[in-house]
């Protein structure tokens, strides 16, 4: 009669246990590294400054500060324009912070 230790086909209650706390570990570093993005900040700026947004690291928008000399009542394009930049330069961090994190965890959370 043939042995094969712990009967998980070769793996033995130590092993196992070993995997299971490997696993334990990279779930707990997913969840903190979720927190992490959700908690970050990540400021984007057009016009040199000028115009400045804040985003989270999911890239929710959380603060727009407009300089009062952008506010032109009569070109009200351009300040959306500045608006759209320092909202998409915010967000390129934000991704960039949250893939630096996240990238390798994949679908553990």
């Amino acid at each position: 009669m043939a042995r094969y230790g712990g009967g998980f086909g070769g793996f033995g209650g130590n092993n196992m246990q070993a995997l299971m706390k490997q696993a334990q570990k990279m779930q707990e570093d997913a969840l903190k590294a979720k927190e992490e993005v959700e908690n970050s900040e990540h400021e984007g700026k057009a016009s040199g400054g000028l115009v400045s947004v804040v985003v989270n690291g999911n890239g929710v928008l959380k603060s727009i500060h407009l300089d009062p000399q952008v506010v032109d009542p009569d070109d009200t394009e351009l300040l959306e324009d500045m608006i759209t930049a320092a909202y998409n330069a915010a967000n390129q961090k934000a991704q960039e912070f949250k893939n630096s994190k996240m990238g390798n965890l994949g679908g553990l959370i």
